[in-house]
């Protein structure tokens, strides 16, 4: 069954180039059933791959080489892909959202006329996504890696012929470039170090590195993963990236992309287990983007807005976990998080598509008795999302708080704010969106429906598993046994482990319990029973709420210390290269050309000037014999 892997990521490469080269001569139905069976395709082998690794624990990892790829004399490069719990799991996320969310795009994008396009990039992204975690080097995870991006940027600036779009697209594509060359010198590094950039034979020499060496690839390595998974300072891409259609949103920036920095760095926690400084470093850069990101997504009015800033936290809380040494901890709230992410903005997107393409949340309100599918969805989500109790959530992070306890109280500290204003701000957008009176006009109420069924099922299924996605990482202090720390112990290096006793485990979760409910009441009191509603001006806001609404002006102090300067730098160069490197070069033509015009001027064509012309040539030769 592992020799059918090279199928996974071939199913949407078929189904990119047949929509690529085909698409305008096809139904929109058809094009939409053909990518959607691809990704369906490569989600049912994933499973049978999946099971058959569950039913022969006896071997956790699996290379199934393909064919010769780079062969030099010192670097030999095999195309091969790995099939191990970490990259089986990965698999399972990216092909089940994935075609959940190619089916809801059905619906969402059935009267756009780029149809067959939106679904040729979203296959292609898909191909690029499973070829980063599949394979088994470096270099591979970099080609999907780049990949990944390209797509980014296409379905970002899916709609083109808007000017914001696009710019939104290349701001993606540039900040990513950042991060990418950290990325890649870091894989440089691993070379030079240790004469390869396969998993399985620098992993097995790790440890024979030189510790400061080992801290500087871990360094770098982070830089690649700021970038993709939206961290400080390279995080500003990720809002803007909701120009994009909604499904875009939900796959790209919710679900999957975003979260190839923490497989990226899981994969290598050999690195990260070997250097406590680089660990360190995630964990405050973690943090620090989990509440940032948290408290910007306090006085956001744009609903997509607000989820982007969401994701942007909650990647940071992942990170935290990762800096603390819990690596499976992080996989699990990634797995929650695709669920009840992708939940919230495909009903976000429901919401949209209702409204007739209204994002504000001031124009809405009352929504829930004309939306009661995704409603009920959006709550279950929002609950999720928040840490209700016994909701996957509330498991997955309060794993990742718990590890962060024991390692730094002061961290520990910060993530339960990051989960307190997650859990207030998440449920502004609830009450603000589906209760209260309508906000918005007289025809968007006369227009305002429930999403089609092919939108409304993959809601549906996202909810049951933002409710029961808990059970994947129970905690073993309930008597239960935690499935994805067991499934994933093969791949990770435990270096000393924290063991908490079970009565601050019960502390720590009773707090984070009653956190949650409070906040849940707080937000209650203010909009639902006090009605407050967010200042209809922008400009009238003044202070702290000012200064979080513009986003700390981040984006702004980026274009007077970065562009401008740039800018101004490219002036100069212009400058240089036109009034003087131009002026030189042309000031050599034509100097040439002006001489060349005057000795052209002695071919008059008439012998006798010729003769005479010779005359004059053999008593100069004559005359120079003479004084010689």
């Amino acid at each position: 069954m592992i020799k059918l892997v090279a199928l996974i990521p071939l199913f949407p490469l078929l189904g990119f180039l047949i929509n690529g080269f085909f698409g305008k001569k096809i139904s929109k139905n058809l094009s939409g059933i053909i990518a959607s069976a691809a990704v369906f395709g490569s989600f049912a082998i994933s499973v049978l791959i999946f099971i058959d690794l569950e039913e022969h624990k006896e071997v956790t990892s699996h290379i199934v080489p393909l064919f010769s790829w780079i062969n030099s004399d010192t670097l030999k490069i095999p195309f091969e892909f790995l099939v191990d719990p970490l990259s089986s799991w990965f698999l399972l996320i990216i092909t089940g959202i994935g075609f959940l969310i190619h089916i809801y795009s059905m619906g969402y994008m059935h009267d756009d006329e780029g149809f067959s396009r939106f679904f040729t990039y979203l296959n292609l992204f898909i191909f690029f996504m499973l070829l980063l975690v599949l394979g088994n080097n470096y270099l591979i995870m970099f080609v999907g890696w780049e990949g990944v991006g390209l797509c980014s940027y296409l379905l970002i600036g899916f709609w083109f012929k808007n000017t914001a779009y696009n710019n939104a697209a290349k701001k993606a594509f540039i900040m990513n470039r950042v991060g990418d060359l950290g990325f890649l010198m870091g894989i440089i590094l691993i070379f030079v170090t240790f004469g390869s950039i396969s998993y399985d034979q620098v992993f097995s020499v790790a440890s024979s590195g030189n510790h400061a060496t080992v801290t500087i690839i871990a360094l770098l390595l982070f830089i690649g993963a700021m970038g993709k998974s939206a961290q400080l300072p390279l995080y500003t891409w990720l809002p803007d990236a909701m120009a994009g259609p909604t499904p875009v949103s939900a796959l790209i920036h919710a679900a999957t992309m975003v979260t190839a920095g923490i497989y990226m760095i899981v994969r290598s926690n050999v690195f990260y287990s070997m250097s406590d400084e680089a660990s360190h470093i995630v964990a405050i850069v973690g943090v620090a983007t989990a509440l940032f990101a948290a408290t910007i997504g306090l006085f956001q009015n744009d609903i997509k807005k607000v989820l982007a800033y969401s994701t942007v936290s909650q990647l940071g809380l992942m990170f935290l976990g990762l800096g603390v040494g819990a690596y499976s901890s992080s996989v699990f709230h990634v797995t929650t998080h695709a669920f009840f992410k992708a939940l919230l903005f495909l009903g976000a997107g429901s919401v949209i598509h209702a409204m007739g393409g209204e994002q504000d949340m001031r124009k809405m309100g009352g929504l829930w008795k004309h939306l009661p599918i995704t409603g009920k969805v959006m709550a279950i989500g929002t609950l999720a999302i928040s840490g209700f109790p016994l909701l996957s959530g509330f498991f997955s992070k309060d794993e990742i708080l718990a590890h962060t306890y024991e390692h730094s109280k002061a961290l520990w500290f910060f993530g339960m704010i990051t989960s307190i204003l997650t859990a207030f701000y998440m449920f502004r957008l609830l009450f603000l969106t589906f209760f209260g009176n309508f906000r918005g006009t007289h025809e968007q109420e006369h227009h305002l429906h429930e999403s089609p069924k092919s939108m409304t099922f993959p809601l549906i299924v996202l909810a049951i598993l933002s409710i029961a996605g808990g059970v994947l990482g129970l905690p073993e202090f309930w008597g239960m046994t935690n499935w994805m720390h067991h499934h994933l112990d093969s791949v990770i290096v435990h270096k000393n482990p924290s063991v908490l006793n079970h009565e601050k485990e019960w502390i720590l979760m009773g707090l984070a319990t009653a956190a949650a409910l409070a906040t849940i009441f707080f937000a209650y009191m203010v909009y639902m029973k006090n009605r407050i509603l967010p200042e209809a001006n922008d400009s009238k806001l003044t202070g702290i709420k000012k200064l979080i609404y513009n986003k700390y002006y981040i984006d702004e102090i980026y274009e007077a210390l970065i562009r401008k300067p740039l800018d101004a730098l490219s002036e100069v160069f212009k400058y240089i290269d036109t009034k003087v490197i131009d002026s030189v070069v042309d000031g050599v033509g034509t100097t040439v050309t002006g001489m060349s015009s005057l000795v052209r001027k002695v071919q008059t064509g008439h012998i006798g000037f010729y003769i005479f012309g010779m005359v004059l040539g053999i008593i100069a030769i004559l005359f120079y014999t003479f004084i010689k």
